[in-house]
């Protein structure tokens, strides 16, 4: 893609701001499209906070443009478009129907859903072809990872241009070549917290004590490798062994332990309900999240120098 290749991005909030600040980093025009002014008002400031974290150049924030309708929108300038709406399918749905017909006919169009089949979202249109799924993870200007996701109808010529373009702008994409629930990547932190929370409601440990476990065991590693090139050193022979033993002990129930439910039917769902598995307040909140973030960008650094 060339300097003046141009992006829109329908949805400004947290997600669809981030992705804008991605594609800004790197010269592309980027167009946001929301009908919230209060949205488009708060765009400016994320954008600029999201630069200085990925140490892009300030002025980057002058690609990016707002719109309050889709209508407003140069199409036939524009090259890449990313739905980034909440997570309603026929919201989503409604949306495709109107992009097939403004879009030029040559310009993949994707969705970001984490929750919905990309089938779903682009069934009943012409030009389902063109459509695929970019599923970034928050924050998504600095976790690497996002998943191109190919529905049944997806040409994979589309699915080959949506990951160079990932690769372009400085993303660690992978393809996703069957349209499963969960993709990749919450389909494994599904599994995870699934026997997390069995050992939780068994009495094996705490919550504390598997976020330990996480951080400064096996997750420590990950920065460095994935799990199968981990095993590539340790020895797949080791691994077997381990598995053919422990895998029948591992919990496979298909529904979340009965304290999970109560925890939600209380209303303790975490930092927005200032309850969880932890008390918040307004201060720890702001300290944990600012811990995090300064986490997050050593471990962006880590990862951009593997690139060097």
């Amino acid at each position: 893609m060339s300097e003046a290749s141009q992006v829109v991005i329908i949805g400004g909030g947290i997600m669809g701001g981030d992705i804008a600040t991605i594609f800004a980093a790197k010269n592309w025009k980027v167009h946001v499209m929301s009908p919230s002014q209060k949205t488009r008002d708060a765009l400016g400031p994320r954008l600029d906070a999201g630069l200085r974290k990925i140490n892009a150049a300030a002025d980057c924030a002058r690609n990016v443009a707002t719109y309050a309708r889709l209508e407003d929108i140069a199409w036939d300038k524009i090259d890449l478009v990313i739905e980034a709406v909440t997570e309603d399918l026929p919201l989503k749905q409604k949306l495709f129907a109107q992009l097939e017909h403004l879009v030029r006919a040559d310009t993949p169009i994707a969705t970001n859903t984490s929750n919905f089949k990309i089938g779903a979202v682009s069934a009943g249109l012409k030009t389902a072809s063109r459509m695929a799924g970019l599923h970034f993870f928050m924050p998504a200007h600095l976790v690497p990872l996002v998943e191109v996701v190919s529905a049944d109808s997806t040409d994979p010529a589309v699915a080959d241009k949506l990951e160079q373009v990932m690769n372009d702008v400085g993303k660690a994409p992978i393809r996703v070549n069957k349209d499963v629930p969960g993709f990749v990547g919450n389909r494994l932190q599904q599994a995870l917290m699934r026997e997390a929370m069995w050992m939780i409601h068994d009495g094996v440990t705490t919550a504390e004590g598997i976020d330990t476990a996480v951080r400064f065991g096996f997750g420590f590693r990950f920065v460095a490798c994935g799990p199968f090139l981990q095993k590539e050193m340790s020895g797949w022979d080791t691994n077997f062994a381990v598995a053919s033993s422990l895998y029948p002990e591992l919990h496979n129930e298909k529904t979340p332990p009965p304290f999970f439910r109560e925890m939600v039917e209380r209303g303790h769902v975490g930092m927005k309900a200032k309850h969880g598995f932890w008390p918040w307040t307004d201060a720890s909140i702001a300290q944990e999240k600012a811990r995090i973030e300064k986490a997050l960008q050593a471990g962006f650094a880590i990862l951009e120098s593997d690139k060097q």
